[in-house]
C-alpha cells in the first residue's frame, strides 16, 4: 500500500521565507559592504561578503528548489528533491572558500598593523549603526524561520535559520570589534573579521557534510528509526517489525516496512492493518514523510501459517 503526502503548502512556505531572506540579504549585502569601505571596517566588510555569499546561496536554492518541486516521474519515481543537497554541496563549497579568503585577508590586516607596515584609521560610528541595525534584523529573520519550520518540518527551513543565527553571532563580533578599536586596539577589528571568517567557513563545511550524508543515504538518527518502531508495535495486529529501511530524498523521508501479523487472519484484514500502521506514522511526522510503503507476513512465530483468501 502506497501514500503520497501533499507538500504543496509546505513547499508555499518555504518559497515566502527564502523569498524574505532574499529580500534582506540583497540589502544588507550592498549596505555593508559600502559602510564596510567608507567606514574603514574590515569586519563590516567581511560580513558584508558574507551576506553576498548568502544571497548566491539563497538564489541557488530558489532555483534548485522550484526544480525540487517537479512531481515524481517514470525515470524519478521517488521525486527530484536530492536536487537540494546537489545545490547546497556546490553552495556549501563556495561559502568554504570565500571564508578562508577573507580569515587569510584578516590576518594579514592584523600581521601589517602589528608590525607597523600599515597604518589602520579606526571605523566610524556608523559602522556600529549599521551591525545594530543587522544584529536586530537577522534576529528577527532567526525567530521567522524557526517559527516557519515548527510549521513545516522542513530541514532547508531549519538550515537557514541557522544560517540567520550564524549571521547574528557575526554582527556581535562586528560590533565587539569596532567598539574595541574605538579604544585604541585597532587590531581588534580585523581580528573580528578573522572571526566572523570563522562562522563563515564552519557555516560551509556543516552544508557540505550534511549535503553529502543526504546523497549518500546516511542512516537517519537513531531516535528517528526508534520513534517509527514504537508507532508501528503500538498498531493492533502488528506482532513484530521484521525489516525497516529509512531513505531521505532531499528534506523528506520514504519508509519501506515489512511486518508481521498473525498468519491465521485473511488479507484484507492484513491490508487494513498495514493502512493502519501509515495513517498513524503519517499523522505523526507530517510533511517530514513523502511515501510510507507497508508489506506484512506470517510473523516468526507463525511462519507455517498461510493467510486466508477472504
Amino acid at each position: 500500500m502506497l501514500w503520497n503526502w501533499d507538500m504543496s503548502d509546505r513547499d508555499q512556505i518555504t518559497g515566502k521565507t527564502v523569498n524574505l531572506g532574499l529580500f534582506c540579504n540583497v540589502g544588507l549585502a550592498i549596505l555593508k559592504s559600502l559602510v564596510g569601505i567608507i567606514g574603514h571596517s574590515q569586519a563590516l566588510l567581511a560580513d558584508g561578503i558574507n551576506s553576498t555569499s548568502d544571497v548566491v546561496y539563497y538564489l541557488v536554492v530558489k532555483f534548485f528548489m522550484r526544480q525540487a518541486n517537479k512531481p515524481a516521474d517514470k525515470e524519478h519515481p521517488y521525486g527530484h528533491r536530492q536536487l537540494e543537497s546537489i545545490s547546497a554541496i556546490v553552495v556549501g563549497a563556495f561559502i568554504l572558500t570565500t571564508g578562508i579568503a577573507i580569515f587569510w585577508q584578516s590576518l594579514n590586516k592584523i600581521f601589517d598593523l602589528v608590525t607597523g607596515v600599515e597604518t589602520f584609521a579606526s571605523a566610524s560610528s556608523f559602522v556600529v549603526l549599521i551591525a545594530f541595525l543587522t544584529l536586530m534584523l537577522k534576529v528577527y529573520l532567526y525567530f521567522y524561520t524557526k517559527k516557519n519550520f515548527s510549521t513545516t518540518q522542513n530541514p532547508t527551513i531549519l538550515a537557514l535559520a541557522k544560517d540567520h543565527l550564524n549571521d547574528i553571532m557575526a554582527s556581535g563580533a562586528v560590533i565587539i570589534g569596532v567598539i574595541m578599536a574605538k579604544f585604541g586596539i585597532l587590531w581588534m577589528d580585523p581580528a573580528a573579521g578573522a572571526i566572523v571568517a570563522i562562522f563563515i567557513v564552519k557555516t560551509g563545511i556543516s552544508i557540505i557534510f550534511q549535503s553529502s550524508s543526504e546523497l549518500m543515504d546516511a542512516v537517519p538518527d537513531k531516535d528517528f528509526g526508534t520513534i517509527v518502531k514504537d508507532i508501528t508495535l503500538s498498531v493492533d495486529g502488528v506482532r513484530d517489525i521484521e525489516d525497516l529501511g529509512i531513505h531521505r530524498f532531499g528534506p523528506s523521508y520514504t519508509i519501506e516496512m515489512i511486518i508481521g501479523v498473525d498468519g491465521d487472519i485473511t488479507v484484507d484484514e492484513g491490508n487494513k492493518i498495514s493502512h493502519k500502521v501509515e495513517e498513524k506514522l503519517m499523522n505523526h511526522f507530517h510533511d517530514s514523510i513523502r511515501r510510507v510503503t507497508i508489506h506484512f507476513h506470517p510473523s516468526s512465530s507463525d511462519r507455517g501459517s498461510h493467510f486466508k483468501v477472504s
